[in-house]
Protein backbone atom coordinates (compact mmCIF):
# COMPACT_ATOMS: atom_id res chain seq x y z
CA UNK A 1 0.00 0.00 0.00
CA UNK A 2 1.41 3.50 -0.94
CA UNK A 3 2.24 5.66 1.80
CA UNK A 4 0.30 8.65 2.12
CA UNK A 5 2.07 12.29 0.53
CA UNK A 6 4.00 13.83 3.29
CA UNK A 7 2.85 17.94 2.85
CA UNK A 8 5.93 19.40 2.06
CA UNK A 9 7.40 21.66 4.99
CA UNK A 10 9.48 25.06 5.70
CA UNK A 11 12.26 22.94 6.09
CA UNK A 12 12.13 21.14 2.40
CA UNK A 13 11.30 24.78 0.40
CA UNK A 14 14.78 25.96 2.41
CA UNK A 15 17.05 22.81 1.55
CA UNK A 16 15.61 22.72 -2.21
CA UNK A 17 16.45 26.32 -2.50
CA UNK A 18 19.63 25.99 -0.89
CA UNK A 19 19.00 28.99 1.62
CA UNK A 20 17.84 29.38 5.14
CA UNK A 21 14.16 29.27 6.75
CA UNK A 22 14.58 32.46 7.97
CA UNK A 23 14.72 33.51 4.08
CA UNK A 24 12.28 31.24 3.12
CA UNK A 25 10.07 32.65 5.90
CA UNK A 26 10.62 36.33 4.54
CA UNK A 27 9.78 35.36 0.92
CA UNK A 28 6.46 33.75 2.12
CA UNK A 29 5.16 37.38 3.37
CA UNK A 30 6.10 39.58 0.64
CA UNK A 31 9.17 41.05 2.37
CA UNK A 32 11.03 43.37 0.50
CA UNK A 33 14.70 42.78 2.18
CA UNK A 34 15.17 39.72 -0.46
CA UNK A 35 17.49 39.84 -3.73
CA UNK A 36 15.48 39.02 -6.46
CA UNK A 37 17.54 36.45 -7.17
CA UNK A 38 17.03 34.35 -4.19
CA UNK A 39 13.29 35.23 -3.98
CA UNK A 40 13.27 33.32 -7.41
CA UNK A 41 15.03 30.49 -5.82
CA UNK A 42 12.28 30.30 -2.82
CA UNK A 43 9.42 30.76 -5.56
CA UNK A 44 10.49 28.05 -7.97
CA UNK A 45 11.57 25.67 -5.22
CA UNK A 46 7.92 26.19 -3.50
CA UNK A 47 6.46 25.42 -7.07
CA UNK A 48 8.41 22.70 -7.25
CA UNK A 49 7.25 20.72 -3.92
CA UNK A 50 3.91 22.67 -4.34
CA UNK A 51 3.90 24.14 -0.94
CA UNK A 52 1.91 26.18 0.59
CA UNK A 53 2.52 28.36 3.99
CA UNK A 54 0.81 26.74 7.42
CA UNK A 55 -0.58 29.52 8.59
CA UNK A 56 -1.40 28.56 11.66
CA UNK A 57 1.43 27.13 12.18
CA UNK A 58 3.73 30.35 11.61
CA UNK A 59 1.29 32.16 13.89
CA UNK A 60 2.81 29.71 16.44
CA UNK A 61 6.02 30.08 15.73
CA UNK A 62 5.85 34.00 15.43
CA UNK A 63 3.09 34.70 17.78
CA UNK A 64 1.29 36.16 14.73
CA UNK A 65 -1.18 35.45 12.41
CA UNK A 66 -0.02 38.19 9.74
CA UNK A 67 -4.19 39.07 9.94
CA UNK A 68 -5.35 42.57 10.12
CA UNK A 69 -8.83 43.41 11.28
CA UNK A 70 -11.30 46.05 9.45
CA UNK A 71 -14.19 46.70 11.48
CA UNK A 72 -16.74 49.63 9.49
CA UNK A 73 -20.02 51.06 10.96
CA UNK A 74 -21.86 50.47 7.16
CA UNK A 75 -20.97 47.88 4.84
CA UNK A 76 -23.41 50.15 2.80
CA UNK A 77 -20.94 52.89 2.67
CA UNK A 78 -18.69 53.04 -0.78
CA UNK A 79 -16.82 55.36 1.04
CA UNK A 80 -15.39 52.36 3.12
CA UNK A 81 -15.08 50.28 0.12
CA UNK A 82 -12.50 52.92 -1.41
CA UNK A 83 -11.13 52.69 1.52
CA UNK A 84 -10.54 48.41 2.24
CA UNK A 85 -9.39 48.99 -1.91
CA UNK A 86 -6.58 50.81 -0.24
CA UNK A 87 -5.40 48.59 2.60
CA UNK A 88 -5.91 45.59 1.19
CA UNK A 89 -3.69 46.29 -1.88
CA UNK A 90 -0.65 47.21 1.14
CA UNK A 91 -1.51 44.21 3.56
CA UNK A 92 -1.83 41.49 0.42
CA UNK A 93 1.93 43.60 -0.65
CA UNK A 94 3.12 42.93 2.82
CA UNK A 95 1.99 40.06 3.38
CA UNK A 96 -1.02 40.16 5.47
CA UNK A 97 -4.71 39.22 4.71
CA UNK A 98 -7.70 41.12 6.11
CA UNK A 99 -10.53 40.51 7.94
CA UNK A 100 -14.04 42.42 8.19
CA UNK A 101 -16.60 43.13 10.97
CA UNK A 102 -19.20 45.36 10.42
CA UNK A 103 -21.47 47.56 13.23
CA UNK A 104 -24.55 48.32 11.20
CA UNK A 105 -25.03 51.55 13.03
CA UNK A 106 -25.25 50.07 16.47
CA UNK A 107 -22.62 50.53 18.87
CA UNK A 108 -23.53 47.25 20.51
CA UNK A 109 -22.69 45.65 17.28
CA UNK A 110 -19.51 47.18 17.08
CA UNK A 111 -18.14 46.02 19.98
CA UNK A 112 -19.04 42.31 19.25
CA UNK A 113 -17.51 42.98 15.73
CA UNK A 114 -14.05 44.09 17.46
CA UNK A 115 -14.39 41.62 19.85
CA UNK A 116 -14.59 38.97 17.39
CA UNK A 117 -11.52 40.16 15.97
CA UNK A 118 -9.71 40.43 18.66
CA UNK A 119 -10.31 36.60 19.56
CA UNK A 120 -9.10 35.55 16.19
CA UNK A 121 -5.88 37.00 16.98
CA UNK A 122 -5.33 39.81 14.47
CA UNK A 123 -2.09 41.48 14.57
CA UNK A 124 -4.14 44.53 14.57
CA UNK A 125 -6.93 46.49 14.05
CA UNK A 126 -8.43 49.17 12.11
CA UNK A 127 -11.32 51.06 12.80
CA UNK A 128 -13.47 52.73 10.17
CA UNK A 129 -16.49 55.35 10.95
CA UNK A 130 -17.94 53.61 14.52
CA UNK A 131 -20.09 55.08 16.69
CA UNK A 132 -18.10 55.22 19.85
CA UNK A 133 -16.13 57.60 21.83
CA UNK A 134 -12.13 57.29 20.88
CA UNK A 135 -11.93 56.25 24.91
CA UNK A 136 -13.83 53.05 23.84
CA UNK A 137 -11.11 52.11 21.70
CA UNK A 138 -8.37 52.70 23.80
CA UNK A 139 -8.51 49.11 25.34
CA UNK A 140 -8.38 47.72 22.18
CA UNK A 141 -5.38 49.33 21.19
CA UNK A 142 -3.38 48.25 24.59
CA UNK A 143 -3.94 44.80 23.06
CA UNK A 144 -2.90 44.94 19.55
CA UNK A 145 -1.96 47.98 17.44
CA UNK A 146 -5.20 49.89 16.62
CA UNK A 147 -5.10 52.73 13.45
CA UNK A 148 -8.46 54.93 13.12
CA UNK A 149 -9.24 55.90 9.99
CA UNK A 150 -12.08 58.80 8.59
CA UNK A 151 -11.84 60.57 12.13
CA UNK A 152 -8.90 62.90 13.75
CA UNK A 153 -7.80 62.26 17.92
CA UNK A 154 -5.34 63.08 20.01
CA UNK A 155 -5.28 59.58 21.86
CA UNK A 156 -1.97 58.12 22.97
CA UNK A 157 -3.12 55.37 23.03
CA UNK A 158 -3.68 54.38 18.85
CA UNK A 159 -3.24 56.25 15.70
CA UNK A 160 -5.59 57.68 13.49
CA UNK A 161 -5.33 58.79 8.96
CA UNK A 162 -8.14 61.02 8.35
CA UNK A 163 -9.42 63.73 5.80
CA UNK A 164 -9.24 67.28 7.20
CA UNK A 165 -13.16 67.31 7.47
CA UNK A 166 -13.00 70.84 8.71
CA UNK A 167 -11.26 72.76 6.21
CA UNK A 168 -13.35 70.73 3.57
CA UNK A 169 -16.58 71.75 4.91
CA UNK A 170 -14.63 75.42 5.18
CA UNK A 171 -14.04 74.94 0.96
CA UNK A 172 -17.83 73.97 0.45
CA UNK A 173 -19.33 77.04 1.98
CA UNK A 174 -16.69 79.08 0.36
CA UNK A 175 -17.48 77.71 -2.88
CA UNK A 176 -21.18 78.38 -2.72
CA UNK A 177 -20.40 81.81 -1.45
CA UNK A 178 -18.46 82.79 -4.25
CA UNK A 179 -21.57 82.06 -6.30
CA UNK A 180 -23.48 84.58 -4.23
CA UNK A 181 -25.12 81.95 -2.21
CA UNK A 182 -26.16 83.04 1.58
CA UNK A 183 -28.89 81.27 2.27
CA UNK A 184 -26.53 77.92 2.89
CA UNK A 185 -28.06 75.03 5.04
CA UNK A 186 -26.80 71.98 6.82
CA UNK A 187 -27.74 68.09 6.97
CA UNK A 188 -25.87 66.83 9.52
CA UNK A 189 -24.54 63.43 9.40
CA UNK A 190 -25.24 62.84 13.37
CA UNK A 191 -22.68 60.55 15.41
CA UNK A 192 -21.26 59.44 12.50
CA UNK A 193 -17.05 59.92 12.59
CA UNK A 194 -16.18 63.00 10.81
CA UNK A 195 -19.67 64.60 10.83
CA UNK A 196 -19.11 66.63 13.88
CA UNK A 197 -15.99 68.52 12.45
CA UNK A 198 -17.87 68.84 8.82
CA UNK A 199 -20.58 70.28 11.15
CA UNK A 200 -18.27 72.41 13.14
CA UNK A 201 -16.27 73.73 9.88
CA UNK A 202 -19.42 74.77 8.19
CA UNK A 203 -21.36 76.81 11.11
CA UNK A 204 -17.46 78.45 11.17
CA UNK A 205 -17.16 79.20 7.68
CA UNK A 206 -20.63 80.32 8.14
CA UNK A 207 -19.66 82.77 10.62
CA UNK A 208 -16.57 84.14 8.49
CA UNK A 209 -18.43 84.99 6.05
CA UNK A 210 -20.73 87.10 8.51
CA UNK A 211 -24.00 84.66 7.67
CA UNK A 212 -24.37 83.41 11.01
CA UNK A 213 -27.94 84.09 11.34
CA UNK A 214 -29.05 82.61 7.90
CA UNK A 215 -26.89 79.16 9.03
CA UNK A 216 -29.30 75.84 9.83
CA UNK A 217 -28.41 72.54 10.91
CA UNK A 218 -31.01 69.92 10.51
CA UNK A 219 -30.63 66.07 11.73
CA UNK A 220 -29.41 63.29 8.85
CA UNK A 221 -27.52 60.34 8.86
CA UNK A 222 -24.57 59.66 6.29
CA UNK A 223 -27.22 57.53 3.81
CA UNK A 224 -29.57 58.17 1.17
CA UNK A 225 -32.24 58.20 3.41
CA UNK A 226 -30.85 60.30 6.08
CA UNK A 227 -30.23 62.77 3.62
CA UNK A 228 -33.85 62.38 1.76
CA UNK A 229 -35.02 63.25 5.51
CA UNK A 230 -33.45 66.16 6.33
CA UNK A 231 -33.65 67.56 2.72
CA UNK A 232 -37.60 67.00 3.40
CA UNK A 233 -37.25 69.25 6.48
CA UNK A 234 -35.20 71.84 5.04
CA UNK A 235 -38.19 71.86 2.02
CA UNK A 236 -40.73 72.45 5.11
CA UNK A 237 -39.95 76.32 5.46
CA UNK A 238 -38.34 78.82 4.30
CA UNK A 239 -36.16 76.80 1.55
CA UNK A 240 -32.30 77.38 1.59
CA UNK A 241 -30.76 78.55 -1.99
CA UNK A 242 -27.93 75.76 -1.16
CA UNK A 243 -27.66 72.69 1.04
CA UNK A 244 -24.54 71.09 1.97
CA UNK A 245 -24.94 67.22 2.88
CA UNK A 246 -23.13 65.26 5.31
CA UNK A 247 -21.68 62.66 2.27
CA UNK A 248 -22.42 61.74 -1.18
CA UNK A 249 -25.14 59.35 -0.05
CA UNK A 250 -27.15 61.50 1.73
CA UNK A 251 -26.64 63.99 -1.22
CA UNK A 252 -28.29 61.33 -3.68
CA UNK A 253 -31.14 61.40 -1.00
CA UNK A 254 -31.33 64.99 -1.14
CA UNK A 255 -30.97 65.21 -4.27
CA UNK A 256 -34.27 62.43 -5.05
CA UNK A 257 -36.23 64.96 -2.90
CA UNK A 258 -35.50 67.99 -4.38
CA UNK A 259 -36.47 65.89 -7.77
CA UNK A 260 -39.42 65.07 -6.68
CA UNK A 261 -40.42 68.49 -4.97
CA UNK A 262 -40.40 69.27 -8.66
CA UNK A 263 -37.49 71.92 -8.47
CA UNK A 264 -34.16 72.15 -10.93
CA UNK A 265 -30.89 71.83 -9.71
CA UNK A 266 -28.80 73.78 -9.82
CA UNK A 267 -31.16 76.48 -10.68
CA UNK A 268 -33.30 76.76 -7.35
CA UNK A 269 -30.78 74.93 -5.04
CA UNK A 270 -27.54 73.81 -5.25
CA UNK A 271 -26.16 70.45 -3.64
CA UNK A 272 -22.52 69.71 -2.84
CA UNK A 273 -22.24 66.30 -1.22
CA UNK A 274 -18.82 65.02 0.75
CA UNK A 275 -16.20 61.56 -0.38
CA UNK A 276 -16.59 62.02 -4.44
CA UNK A 277 -17.76 58.16 -4.64
CA UNK A 278 -17.83 56.49 -7.59
CA UNK A 279 -21.50 57.62 -7.95
CA UNK A 280 -21.03 61.62 -7.42
CA UNK A 281 -19.65 61.32 -10.71
CA UNK A 282 -22.09 59.63 -12.82
CA UNK A 283 -23.98 61.37 -15.34
CA UNK A 284 -27.07 61.50 -14.25
CA UNK A 285 -25.76 62.94 -10.99
CA UNK A 286 -22.86 65.27 -11.64
CA UNK A 287 -22.56 65.79 -8.10
CA UNK A 288 -20.38 68.76 -6.97
CA UNK A 289 -18.79 67.02 -3.72
CA UNK A 290 -15.27 66.87 -1.24
CA UNK A 291 -12.91 64.50 -2.61
CA UNK A 292 -11.20 62.53 0.29
CA UNK A 293 -8.26 60.28 -0.73
CA UNK A 294 -10.04 57.35 0.59
CA UNK A 295 -7.39 54.68 -0.90
CA UNK A 296 -4.65 56.51 0.37
CA UNK A 297 -6.50 56.90 3.78
CA UNK A 298 -6.41 52.91 4.02
CA UNK A 299 -3.45 52.40 2.32
CA UNK A 300 -1.46 54.43 5.02
CA UNK A 301 -3.69 53.10 7.68
CA UNK A 302 -1.70 49.41 7.00
CA UNK A 303 1.60 51.26 6.43
CA UNK A 304 0.83 52.90 10.87
CA UNK A 305 -0.10 48.81 11.61
CA UNK A 306 2.56 47.60 10.22
CA UNK A 307 5.41 50.04 11.61
CA UNK A 308 4.11 48.97 15.17
CA UNK A 309 3.94 45.46 14.22
CA UNK A 310 7.03 45.29 12.60
CA UNK A 311 9.20 47.56 13.38
CA UNK A 312 8.32 48.20 16.79
CA UNK A 313 7.31 52.14 16.55
CA UNK A 314 5.59 52.90 20.43
CA UNK A 315 4.67 56.89 19.51
CA UNK A 316 1.09 57.15 18.57
CA UNK A 317 0.76 58.76 14.79
CA UNK A 318 -2.59 61.34 13.79
CA UNK A 319 -2.36 62.45 10.20
CA UNK A 320 -4.60 64.61 8.20
CA UNK A 321 -4.17 64.37 4.74
CA UNK A 322 -6.17 67.34 2.31
CA UNK A 323 -9.68 67.10 0.56
CA UNK A 324 -10.19 68.71 -2.62
CA UNK A 325 -12.92 70.49 -3.85
CA UNK A 326 -15.04 69.07 -6.45
CA UNK A 327 -17.28 71.37 -9.11
CA UNK A 328 -19.82 69.60 -11.10
CA UNK A 329 -23.15 70.25 -12.37
CA UNK A 330 -25.07 70.32 -8.99
CA UNK A 331 -24.13 73.81 -8.18
CA UNK A 332 -24.78 77.36 -9.77
CA UNK A 333 -24.96 80.93 -9.12
CA UNK A 334 -27.92 81.62 -6.63
CA UNK A 335 -30.94 82.87 -8.72
CA UNK A 336 -31.94 85.78 -8.55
Amino acid sequence: MEKPRRNPTINDVAKRAGVSKSLVSLVMRNSPNVSDERRAAVLEAAKELRYRPNAMARGLVSQRTFVLGFVISDLHNPFFADVAAGLEEVASARGYRVLYGAGFHDQAREVVALDTLLQLRVDGVILGGLLGEVSSFEAAAGLVPTVLVGASTRSDALDSIANDDFLGAQMVVDHLVSLGHTSIHHIDGGSAAGAGRRRQGYLEAMSAHELTDSARVVAGRFTEEGGASGMRQLLDGNRPSAVFAPNDSAALGALEVIDRAGLGVPAEISVVGYNDIHAASHERFSLTTVRQPSEKIGARAVEMLIERIEEGRTESKHELLAPELVVRSTTGPVQQ
